[in-house]
């Protein structure tokens, strides 16, 4: 066995008995392009990355073009890095389709997080609640710049699900958590119009990485 495939399988045995916990940024991304090259050395691909694009989070985001402008990173490396994002959305969806109940906004914050994860545009979410405060449906309302009418489709949505209450959520790309003055002022109105039709606004949770507001 050669010295690095005696690397290789002490990092896979310590995953099996760590899990990632005790892995650094780098340390991820080298276990994860062992999958992709069967030998070798891929401790420097893993810091090249880290270099290109500042952090785990950044190379998870990247593109496959992206990716594949670090030189040695090919194209079943930067597919399966690509991979992760989206096999965790999926992974989301599926969760998100079991209706769990939302008691407290931790519960929420954790929904949210989860239903935003690595977007680079900025999304908009409106999730229906009964009057157990299960999930019955959460649907993306807008991506990318603001919809003038979203507030039509938002009380729209929330009518057809016929539900109790409401959560809003969006995200923030750019990484401030800071609500804008439009923010503020569209859940205001939100409020007042969903009162009117008796369903709850619960809240508007603003999602940055793992930071929530």
């Amino acid at each position: 066995m050669g010295v690095h495939d005696g690397h290789r399988k002490r990092m896979r045995e310590r995953f099996k008995i760590e899990g990632l916990e005790g892995f650094a940024p780098h340390e991820v991304l080298e276990l994860l392009l062992y999958y992709a090259r069967a030998r070798g050395d891929v401790n420097p691909l893993a810091h090249a990355l880290m270099d290109a694009f500042g952090s785990l989070k950044g190379v998870l985001e990247a593109s496959t073009d992206q990716l594949m402008s670090v030189e040695g990173i090919g194209e079943e490396s930067a597919t399966l890095i690509s991979l992760m994002l989206p096999l965790f959305r999926r992974y989301s969806a599926s969760v998100c389709q079991e209706s769990p109940q939302l008691y407290n906004r931790g519960q929420a914050k954790d929904y949210c997080r989860s239903l935003l994860a690595g977007w680079r545009r900025e999304r908009l979410y409106l999730i229906c609640l009964n009057a157990d405060r299960r999930v019955i449906a959460q649907r993306l309302i807008t991506e990318g710049t603001e919809v003038p009418a979203y507030p039509r489709l938002i009380v729209e949505t929330a009518l057809n699900y016929n539900a109790e209450s409401v959560l809003l959520c969006h995200n923030h790309p750019g990484g401030s958590l800071k609500p804008s003055r439009a923010d503020i002022l569209s859940t205001q109105h939100l409020i007042d119009v969903l009162q009117g039709l008796e369903i709850l606004l619960l809240d508007h949770i603003i999602v940055a990485g793992e930071e929530t507001y």
